[in-house]
């Protein structure tokens, strides 16, 4: 398999609804976009991020590289929900080779899996200090207790893990970096957002999953996934306008309304919405009540159903903090002869997990 010049990496989001590719050259000029697309999947084909239906969505990945010509075999992809846990721990201070002995045990703990069951990774986490910030400022007790670091502790489960690394390879790809959808997110955030000072919430609405991450200067303070997503609506209106799939997501998107049913359609967007903001809500407040002293200056939003009719103006009312659409592709190099703008600016919020996969190179840890 051919080795892209300078590690490069493509990037491979494979969501329940649709895989999402992005490809990106790092030249003198910056970053360019060389390559965006996405394709999707028939329903139940992943379902709550295990794949049901190999052959498919193999077939369908391979589809998406054929039509985008792309070259470059070598990987990126990640994954969420139940079968990754992160947990941000506390530990004694350690040097790196005895951190990696003894991080199997301090895991145990916090995992609710089997330890022999997970793949297990962790990155010690060093907090920019931003300028002006005091490093001082603790009192005289607090000198003197042990010194701590902070560890991102990542397990997930092998067999999740094999699955996607045997579909990767069923289409004749090379998996070189398995990330986790919250991370990637974080990787596109700071690529693309001038200061990275402050306390952010990414908030990444997908079809079946509702991922959050909150950061402070760069660093997570907390993730959480959910079964939430936009898919919920297209249920909904399966059921209650009795149609199928794909005439529900033509309605969900807005193709066709039916006059008669649009006081159904609002019942279920807004009782959907509200259930999303509630589930952010409650992060936010886990989040308030674990750090007193941190405040959320923004939310952005980003995943293909963050443009959901109503969600961005209720959650910002709900919550209070200023909400905003991320925009994954801001401080992309972007050929306008190669990209139709319009078709980018609608891509935009789906491709921010991709993005982020796209930026990481091999060897990466």
């Amino acid at each position: 398999m051919a080795i892209a010049k300078k590690n490069q990496l493509v990037g491979l989001d494979i969501g329940s609804h649709s895989v999402k590719l992005v490809e990106i050259d790092h030249t003198k000029k910056g970053m360019v976009l060389k390559n965006v697309g996405v394709i999707g999947l028939p329903p139940e084909a992943i379902s709550e991020g295990t794949i049901k239906e190999m052959d498919i969505v193999s077939s369908a990945i391979k589809t998406l590289y054929r039509n985008l010509r792309v070259k470059n075999r070598n990987v990126a992809t990640s994954i969420s929900g139940y079968s990754v846990i992160v947990k941000k721990i506390s530990v004694g201070m350690k040097d790196e080779a005895e951190l990696e002995s003894t991080i199997h045990d301090e895991a145990e703990q916090y995992i609710p899996f089997d330890i022999n069951d997970v793949n297990l990774d962790y990155d010690v986490l060093v907090p920019e200090i931003q300028p002006g910030e005091p490093e001082e400022g603790k009192g005289e007790s607090e000198k003197e207790e042990p010194a701590l670091m902070d560890v991102m502790l990542v397990a997930a489960k092998r067999d999740i893990v094999d699955d996607y690394v045997g579909l990767l390879q069923l289409a004749g790809l090379h998996p070189a970096v398995l990330d986790v959808d919250a991370f990637a997110m974080q990787n596109a955030f700071e690529a693309s957002v001038d200061d990275v000072a402050g306390c952010f919430a990414l908030v990444n609405v997908g079809a079946e999953e509702l991922g959050i991450n909150a950061i402070k200067n760069g660093v997570s303070m907390f993730t959480r996934d959910s079964s939430f997503g936009g898919f919920q609506i297209t249920e909904a209106i399966m059921s209650e306008l009795k149609v199928d799939y794909d005439e529900a997501e033509r309605i969900k998107l807005g193709g066709t309304k039916p006059e008669k049913e649009k006081a159904a359609l609002e019942e279920i967007f807004t009782s959907v919405v509200s259930g999303w903001v509630q589930e952010i809500k409650r992060a936010l407040d886990f989040l308030a009540t674990t750090y007193p002293d941190e405040t959320i200056e923004r939310i952005l939003v980003s995943g293909g159903s963050c443009r959901i009719p109503g969600f961005q103006k209720y959650l910002e009312m709900e919550t209070d903090i200023p909400v905003e659409e991320f925009n994954p592709l801001a401080k992309l190099v972007i050929n306008e002869k190669t990209f139709d703008p319009k078709y980018l600016s609608y891509m935009a919020p789906q491709v921010a997990v991709a993005v982020g996969l796209a930026l990481r190179s091999i060897g990466d840890k």
